[in-house]
């Protein structure tokens, strides 16, 4: 079915890296969503912003009778400055679900509310093994050990605030994507652009091959999903179905992997629908797409946001297996194009 409707590789790539390199952490996603409305005004498109910030396009289907949606996230991990400090380094609140230690060290940008954006670092407060000796090993890291250092001269409260710099200001962990020969992909904030970008790549080879969907399907693009509302708006009330792609956790006792899209049939919010996702496995079968079924212990997504929301719909949830998920995450291009290629299948079937 979708053998003549190939996946283009190289945009596939592309547009990952391009989403990677924008910081979007959840309520500062504004920049990666725009980038998302241009490729879809791009190919020839029509999208709208929800108020909250989230984007919706629609595809005019063969079909109207039981309206489809895809849905997938561009917000991120990140935190927020929750103290200025009296020497003048930052204290933060976390944005989403992740442990300090999984960016301790890690480079980040402030988003001053009054001036350039800041760079730094995240650290443990007692940092120099040269100064603290063990305690370096020994300090819990929790929202009082961690701090950011600011490259900037600053020492005090009154300096960091001449930089800008307010409590509530965003800050965004560097992504350091890297993709190598063997078709590995190394960057923060896979989970969801990965997703993100299997969705664009699925439509755009929909579109490149002059071909509709067989239903109406509404494409959805969160931007509050790793705080828990994300698909909870913006979707159409008669939708009859809706897929969301979202990572696939990879680790110890499951059966997610980085080389196979994967069909989440539980998370810790509960089944998703049997039928949709006994579907979406038929297709993957019958399009030799490599998939695994899995279940994911501590999870959760936009489908389920959706469905909280009162949607009476069939929901079921699709993505590319990602590694070491909120940390420094990995995937591999297989994966990706499993994903997208489940994704066409759907849009098709």
């Amino acid at each position: 079915m979708t053998a003549a409707l190939p996946i283009d590789r190289d945009y596939l790539i592309s547009i990952l890296e391009e989403l990677l390199k924008i910081p979007s952490p959840t309520g500062r996603a504004d920049p990666a969503i725009d980038r998302v409305a241009a490729e879809f005004t791009t190919m020839g498109i029509d999208v709208r912003q929800t108020a909250k910030g989230g984007l919706v396009a629609t595809l005019q289907g063969l079909g109207d009778d039981t309206p489809r949606g895809l849905t997938a996230h561009v917000d991120t991990l990140g935190a927020m400055v929750k103290e200025i400090k009296p020497n003048g380094r930052l204290r933060l609140t976390k944005i989403g679900g992740f442990a300090w230690n999984t960016v301790e060290g890690e480079g980040c940008t402030v988003f001053a509310t009054s001036g350039s954006p800041v760079r730094g670092t995240l650290l443990i407060r007692k940092a120099s093994g040269h100064v603290h000796g063990k305690d370096v090993a020994k300090m819990k890291r929790d929202d009082e050990n961690m701090e950011i250092r600011l490259d900037a001269r600053t020492s005090s409260e009154t300096e960091t605030l001449a930089l800008g710099i307010q409590v509530g200001d965003f800050v965004a962990f560097d992504p350091r994507v890297e993709i190598g020969r063997e078709g590995f992909i190394r960057s923060r904030h896979l989970d969801d652009k990965a997703a993100v970008a299997c969705l664009l790549a699925s439509v755009r080879a929909l579109l490149q091959a002059e071909q509709r969907p067989s239903q109406r399907t509404t494409l959805h693009i969160s931007n509050y999903e790793e705080v828990g509302h994300g698909a909870a708006g913006g979707l159409p009330g008669d939708l009859a179905e809706l897929v969301a792609m979202d990572m696939a956790a990879v680790g110890e006792g499951q059966a997610s992997d980085e080389f196979h899209t994967t069909i989440c049939l539980k998370d810790s919010g509960g089944p998703y629908h049997a039928g949709l996702s006994a579907r979406l496995r038929g297709l993957a079968e019958a399009e030799k797409i490599p998939y695994r079924l899995d279940i994911y212990p501590h999870y959760g997504s936009d489908g389920e946001a959706f469905w909280r929301a009162g949607a009476d719909a069939q929901v079921a949830l699709i993505g590319p297996g990602v590694d070491a998920s909120h940390n420094y995450e990995r995937t591999h291009t297989e994966a990706l194009l499993a994903t997208s290629r489940l994704a066409l299948a759907y849009l098709i079937s």
